[in-house]
């Protein structure tokens, strides 16, 4: 299921990303934060960290540097005014 998910990812890096355009405001963009929380988590565990960087990836957020975490815990999900 995370390989389905991962090969859904790159072709939307390869050919519909490119037709926007860098609109990101996360570092890394959000397309391979999603990759990177499948790698490092598994399927389950990076779906709910990719749809909460989703969440978070909007017009009201200041964005920034935002890496994978190596271990997931609660505290990751709380909501952080900067």
């Amino acid at each position: 299921m995370s390989k389905l998910a991962q090969l859904l990812i790159r072709f939307y890096q390869r050919f519909i990303s490119p037709l926007f355009g860098p609109r990101c405001k996360y570092y890394p963009s959000c397309s391979a934060y999603a990759l990177e929380a499948y790698r490092k988590h598994g399927f389950f565990k990076g779906t709910l960290l990719t749809v909460w960087r989703l969440l978070r990836c909007n017009p009201w957020s200041l964005g920034g540097v935002d890496y994978v975490p190596d271990k997931l815990t609660t505290e990751y999900f709380k909501i952080r005014k900067k």
